[in-house]
């Protein structure tokens, strides 16, 4: 396996922390950090309600154009990379030569080929309690908004909500029903974040829905490279490119 690599200069969302990173490392494509961005955020363990939505929010916001940021975890981050891939990002607490969780090594493995892996930590370190506290600053940071899925009171997640308030983003939940999701329910209740009620209305603020019926558009928005397309019809590939509908950005094809 190579060697992460070091991205300069840091993403501009980086530069106003408190505490920005000294470096940080990448492995895939980057080209999606210049992408409009939405972070979610949620349980572990979570109910397969809310991984149902989950999925379907993010699968919405990537049809729009719309990169899904997360944090490579279990439960609803990875639901989220998933719904969203190849549009997504995951921030890990750890060097990105090591597969953490290992129930997500296949998710983040593919992710490091056709989506992007970022980390503030060099290879070889490995993840640390305080070190998953400096990696959900990052991935609030980067999203323009932040979406919390599904949380307890007291977990990982509403430490995330507080890194949003201080960056002053705008903070959106899912629907629970009652005893259920209490973190969000109080996030509510104190008038601290505003209730996803439509995923489509929502993801509809971050652009058109580029889920059209022109099947060779279909395949080129699930497309993981240009080699992948353009085995799957290059006529069309040609075509579309010159009549702008589409264009190849670093090996990849975005439908314009």
């Amino acid at each position: 396996m190579s060697a992460s690599e070091v991205l300069a200069p840091l993403p501009s969302e980086f530069l106003n922390l408190q505490t920005p990173p000294d470096s940080l490392y990448y492995r895939g494509d980057t080209s999606l950090l210049s992408l409009r961005k939405v972070a979610i955020v949620g349980a572990r363990k979570a109910y397969p309600y809310s991984c149902g939505l989950v999925h379907t929010l993010a699968s919405q916001l990537a049809k729009r154009g719309v990169c899904v940021v997360s944090g490579g975890a279990m439960g609803i981050d990875a639901i989220s990379h998933e719904g969203a891939y190849p549009k997504t990002i995951a921030v890990l607490a750890n060097g990105l030569d090591i597969i953490y969780p290992k129930v997500n090594k296949k998710l983040l493995s593919k992710m490091s080929e056709h989506s992007l892996l970022v980390s503030e930590y060099a290879d070889g370190v490995k993840a640390r309690a305080y070190s998953f506290v400096h990696r959900n600053r990052l991935v609030v940071a980067l999203g323009e908004v932040l979406v919390v899925a599904q949380a307890d009171k007291d977990s990982g997640s509403m430490r995330s909500v507080e890194f949003a308030l201080e960056m002053g983003k705008k903070i959106y939940v899912l629907p629970h029903r009652l005893g259920e999701s209490a973190g969000t329910m109080q996030l509510l209740h104190e008038g601290k974040a505003e209730l996803i009620t439509d995923i489509k209305d929502f993801a509809d603020q971050f652009g058109e829905c580029k889920d059209v019926d022109d099947e060779f558009l279909r395949f080129c928005l699930s497309a993981s490279s240009y080699e992948e397309v353009l085995a799957f019809d290059a006529q069309q590939l040609f075509e579309y490119e010159l009549s702008g509908k589409i264009k190849v950005h670093n090996g990849k094809i975005q439908v314009l």
